[in-house]
């Protein structure tokens, strides 16, 4: 049995970006811990003390910082995203 990654998207409600970003998770049938920063200074700060950027998404799978919307989309279409989740599942189940 192999465990899921942990993925985190810190957004907005009425960010395109993250409302694409959450679409495209959701189509590959990808759970998520949605991060609402826009209304929650400590979230917000975290966000920005993880990532190191203020734009909105940021995500994460596991504690790997991936960018925004762009480079998951670059990832998915590259196939790089399916190897990422694997490869980070292989490593949590180790």
């Amino acid at each position: 049995m192999s465990a899921k990654p942990r993925i985190v998207i810190y957004g907005s409600e009425y960010c395109t970006y993250c409302t694409a970003a959450r679409m495209l998770l959701k189509k590959k049938g990808l759970a998520f811990e949605d991060v609402l920063v826009s209304m929650d200074t400590a979230a917000r700060q975290e966000m920005e003390s993880r990532s190191g950027r203020t734009a909105v998404p940021q995500i994460f799978i596991d504690d790997e910082s991936i960018g925004g919307f762009d480079e998951l989309y670059e990832l998915a279409q590259s196939g790089q995203l399916d190897h990422l989740l694997n490869s980070s599942a292989a490593t949590v189940e180790q």
